[in-house]
């Protein structure tokens, strides 16, 4: 059973080993992570071609060997070739993390089906047995939680430094969180204006308990 964590990779440096739609997945969503990606592969599909030319990756166009790897956080084996994804495997040093596409047990971590809304990221993770079903469950998701849920996200946390600034009581503050993270407050979507509402009910009560006192 993996240990299930959200990873922060801006300004590390990701090693993808492959040039195929697979590998190229990977990178996109190394890229969504802001992490320095480098491609090794002697030829690669148009996607990664597209996005070294913009300079997004680097992309070395040649054969894999050991130090490919040197300085890599991350590195994901990705050809369709066993034999070089295990060498990428075999190279890794210790605290380097691997990912082998082929081989779940050579796995130091699994890369998730991911539904990102803003702030908002759902993860689902099968540990390798069924990819397939991993991306089923990711659409009922995107179904579930729709657009809207990045500009809520942005809201939230606005509104959470308003309430920690302007909520000294912490019963009062939780009160107010639950209050905002209800999907009937969200589906009003009159979330400023209720925000302030709330915000003037509850320091009205704190001033009304404060005179009983």
């Amino acid at each position: 059973m993996g240990y299930p964590i959200v990873l922060h990779l801006r300004g590390r440096r990701a090693v993808v080993v492959g040039g195929g739609k697979v590998a190229a997945r990977k990178v996109y969503g190394l890229l969504e992570a802001e992490a320095d990606v480098v491609v090794i592969a002697p030829e690669a599909v148009p996607d990664i071609e597209a996005l070294a030319a913009k300079g997004e990756i680097v992309w070395r166009k040649k054969t894999f060997a050991e130090d490919d790897l040197a300085g890599a956080f991350l590195v994901i084996a990705a050809t369709n070739d066993r034999n070089v994804n295990e060498a990428v495997a075999q190279a890794a040093t210790p605290g380097q993390l691997v990912n082998v596409v082929d081989d779940p047990e050579r796995c130091d971590f699994h890369v998730p089906a991911v539904v990102r809304r803003g702030s908002l990221t759902i993860a689902v993770s099968t540990e390798g047995a069924s990819p397939a079903l991993a991306r089923r469950i990711r659409r009922e998701l995107e179904e579930q939680y729709g657009e809207e849920y990045g500009p809520y996200l942005q809201f939230l946390r606005k509104a959470r430094d308003i309430i920690l600034r302007e909520m000294a009581d912490d019963a009062a503050r939780k009160q107010l969180f639950r209050a905002l993270a209800a999907d009937s407050f969200r589906q009003r979507g009159r979330w400023d204006e209720e925000l302030a509402q709330l915000l003037a009910n509850e320091k009205e009560r704190n001033g009304e308990r404060g005179r009983e006192s």
